[in-house]
């Protein structure tokens, strides 16, 4: 496996997005703004791996590999090792949701509420949308 730094996961329930909106810290990356679970790599676990136990610790959700249904690696926003987007597709019921101690609220978000949203992350934002161009609902 080809060393990266972490990923982040788009979870989908229909046209729904779960997100959260980060803690409004000085000296954090994008604080006060809306994020996808995801975070930093730890020892050599996989993308897939990363990405559901972050979603686990953040969320409180069991999700399995086979809901990942899109990948692709990027390079890193910040010049370091390259990072992983996913999306997963769930079911249309949410799972209980335990948050975490990262951010100050979850909530879900219209699909086309978060790509027009000021303080959703831009590449994030254009991330989805790849995914979006190339599977339309």
């Amino acid at each position: 496996m080809e060393n990266f730094g972490g990923t982040k996961l788009a979870i989908l329930f229909g046209t729904q997005l779960l997100v959260y909106l980060r803690d409004d810290k000085p000296g954090i990356p994008f604080p006060a703004m809306w994020d996808f679970p995801g975070g930093g790599r730890e020892g050599d676990e996989t993308p897939r791996q990363c990405a559901l136990r972050e979603t686990h610790e953040e969320f409180g959700i069991e999700l399995s590999e086979t809901a990942i249904v899109w990948e692709r690696v990027y390079p890193s926003t910040a010049g370091g090792l390259p990072n992983w987007f996913m999306v997963a597709q769930c079911e249309a019921s949410v799972p209980d949701i335990r948050f975490g101690d990262e951010g100050q609220h979850w909530q879900l978000m219209d699909i086309d509420t978060y790509l027009s949203h000021p303080q959703a992350i831009g590449y994030l934002k254009h991330r989805l949308t790849e995914y979006l161009s190339a599977h339309p609902a």
